[in-house]
């Protein structure tokens, strides 16, 4: 059984979101604001964070940077806010995906099950199967260990940017589309991820690049859409 925090300042929300997803099997802990959060995070195993941005005391864009200085658990942030502005926002601080209230029922527990899909297969729980090392040129991906070094240092990826880069390292050299990339790794369908996988994607470029702005690794082929350069052993 997987934990979900669910954190709300909205206590009818909360409620709502805790019998939607105990019907699926999850266990649901509740908090109501960004401090109560962090406390729960640091005294209980949790698997994944529903977080709305609005809160009092913290909020959830800086409950979020404070989860992203030492955990990789997936977060879905929520908010009532629909601007692609709003979006880009809360992904740039660390977030794995987003939904904006009010929210169908169904499109929340797809994206729950999508997270905890990724995360699984990230290895940060029990699933390790079928390990491998991925090495292209000072690129290396250690799908036992889930460390990820780039140029002789270790560097630190969500879930969601380490499942992209997965991806494209295991396809080194194949150009994919912001769609492919979007279904091969969510496992939905592709249409208007635009500017969740352009977020993504930089984040990776800040992390493996020694320079973000001619990058060595992981390319841009403009109109058509993402590679990781192959290099010859």
């Amino acid at each position: 059984m997987y934990n979900i925090l669910v954190v709300d300042d909205d206590k009818e929300i909360v409620g709502a979101i805790e019998i939607y997803l105990k019907k699926e099997g999850y266990k649901i802990l509740k908090a109501y604001n960004g401090e109560e959060a962090l406390k729960i995070i640091q005294d209980n195993e949790i698997h994944l964070v529903i977080l709305d941005i609005m809160m009092p005391k913290k909020d959830g864009l800086e409950t979020l940077e404070e989860i992203r200085q030492d955990k990789k658990i997936p977060v879905i942030l929520l908010s009532a806010k629909s601007e692609d502005y709003d979006k880009i926002e809360g992904l740039n601080s660390g977030a794995d995906d987003y939904i904006t209230k009010p929210f169908n029922p169904l499109e929340l527990i797809a994206r729950v099950n999508s997270c905890l899909r990724r995360y699984v297969s990230l290895g940060s729980l029990e699933n390790k199967e079928n390990s491998k090392i991925y090495e292209n040129g000072g690129l290396i991906l250690n799908d036992e260990t889930k460390k990820v070094i780039a140029d002789g240092k270790e560097v630190k990826l969500t879930a969601t940017e380490y499942n992209i880069l997965k991806f494209l390292i295991q396809n080194k050299g194949k150009v994919y589309s912001i769609p492919e990339i979007y279904e091969n790794v969510w496992k939905e369908d592709g249409f208007g991820a635009e500017n969740i996988i352009a977020v993504h994607i930089r984040h990776i470029r800040e992390k493996i690049e020694i320079n973000p702005k001619e990058p060595k690794y992981l390319k841009v082929i403009w109109g058509i859409g993402y590679k990781i350069e192959k290099f010859n052993k």
